[in-house]
């Protein structure tokens, strides 16, 4: 099995919507057959946040959230608790790099698993540049 990698909301927000795909999403998307994704355990609510604005704005109906919100919950993830960590390191790191605390939450799980991290957010990648992370393209 290929190594695991920390994944985050962004990138399944392009594995929902076609106009934010790239080829190296859908590439990414098919290697979990072969692979885990490890997420935070707030990643199930931002992706189910994002397909509601999603729906909100009409970008999808409901009948399609609910079907999105269903493939995304089949996807083989591995959902890792953040709170004992909330204070410190993660505090620490959003301190550090300017990040809000749910994308350092992200940086931090990619950190102590020693993972490469999936993201599409600018600032998020910069730091985890800066922490010598390995970065998927997406």
């Amino acid at each position: 099995m290929v190594a695991a990698f920390v994944l985050d909301a962004s990138v399944a927000a392009a594995w929902c919507f076609a106009d934010e795909a790239t080829d190296a999403s859908r590439a990414l998307h098919d290697s979990l057959a072969d692979r885990s994704a490890i997420v935070p355990l707030i990643w199930h609510a931002e992706c189910t946040n994002l397909l509601l604005v999603a729906e909100r704005r009409r970008r999808v109906s409901a009948a399609q959230c609910d079907e999105l919100l269903g493939l995304l919950n089949m996807l083989p993830v591995q959902t890792e608790p953040e709170t004992s960590r909330l204070h410190d390191p993660i505090m620490r790191l959003a301190r550090t790099h300017n990040l809000t605390v749910y994308d350092a939450i992200y940086l931090d799980l990619a950190m102590r698993f020693g993972v490469a991290l999936a993201t599409r957010d600018g600032e998020l990648r910069r730091a985890a540049k800066a922490e010598r992370l390995e970065l998927i393209d997406v």
